[in-house]
């Protein structure tokens, strides 16, 4: 939770620049759905608050929380929470023990596959079986070890019915040469080679052209990426990390069933 505090204080995603309207209004909110932006209401009021440690954060949902008084606010990837009268904010996991369910995580994959459903397949590369019965979407980096690793073992996890689809990342950062290798990939006639070979360490020509590498660096960081690869469940659930083909088959399998997946693994 330190990261979404220096977010707030000043550390914003590229994505927090371009800042959208807040919806139309609505009166009414309960817990888990998102309330609407209305002068005077807990919702504004805790849009303000967020706004007034940082006017230039993007934020993605305000909605009433499970814990009566409180605000449930998305923003940049993470969850914090605000008192309805707008003098109070908490980071932390809000966790229900009876459920035995992290209350936050759930909210946060409701925002994360809608974000999701921003980057058209179109722009992603992806790695599929014939007949999936399970699709991801991995946030990868052609330098980062665990993305080599995973992506060694991609017939693998094609072979466990897994779809992966990946969506780019440039850890390093704009005008960075991992961001100019990650276009160079997206603009290679055959994206699936020059993602291999760069992973591979095999040199890909430099090339430049109109991509979605920067739009989906910045998605990455409003869908609360801290490391790559990131895999993401069809539902927006965080699954890892770097995950084995046959561990990830399962922890999808269970997700699909109702239960609750093993935790992240992996990491940088």
């Amino acid at each position: 939770m330190k990261r979404c505090l220096l977010l707030l204080l000043g550390a914003v995603s590229l994505s927090a620049c371009a800042q959208s309207p807040p919806p139309a209004a609505k009166p009414g909110a309960q817990a888990g759905k998102p309330d609407t932006a209305v002068a005077g209401t807990p919702a504004e009021r805790a849009r303000a608050a967020i706004r007034q440690v940082n006017p230039k954060v993007e934020i993605d949902q305000v909605a009433a929380a499970p814990l009566p008084g409180f605000q449930e606010v998305i923003v940049g990837g993470q969850v914090v929470y605000v008192s309805d009268d707008g003098k109070y904010l908490m980071q932390g996991t809000l966790y229900d023990i009876a459920a035995k369910k992290n209350l936050g995580e759930a909210s946060l994959a409701r925002v994360r596959k809608e974000l999701l459903q921003s980057v058209p397949v179109s722009d992603r590369i992806v790695f599929a079986p014939a007949n999936p019965v399970h699709t991801v979407a991995v946030f990868t980096d052609v330098e980062c070890g665990y993305c080599r690793k995973l992506h060694s073992e991609i017939a693998e996890y094609n072979k466990q019915g897994i779809a992966v689809q990946y969506i780019a990342f440039p850890r390093m950062g704009p005008a960075s040469e991992d961001f100019k290798k990650m276009v160079a990939v997206w603009c290679a006639p055959d994206r699936r080679k020059a993602l291999t070979d760069a992973k591979n360490g095999k040199r890909v020509p430099m090339r430049d052209c109109k991509t979605p590498v920067a739009m989906q660096y910045a998605l990455g960081q409003r869908v609360g990426l801290t490391g790559t690869p990131m895999i993401l469940a069809s539902d927006g659930s965080q699954l890892g990390g770097y995950l084995p083909p046959a561990e990830l088959r399962a922890a999808l399998d269970k997700l699909a069933a109702g239960s609750t997946p093993a935790a992240s693994a992996g990491g940088l």
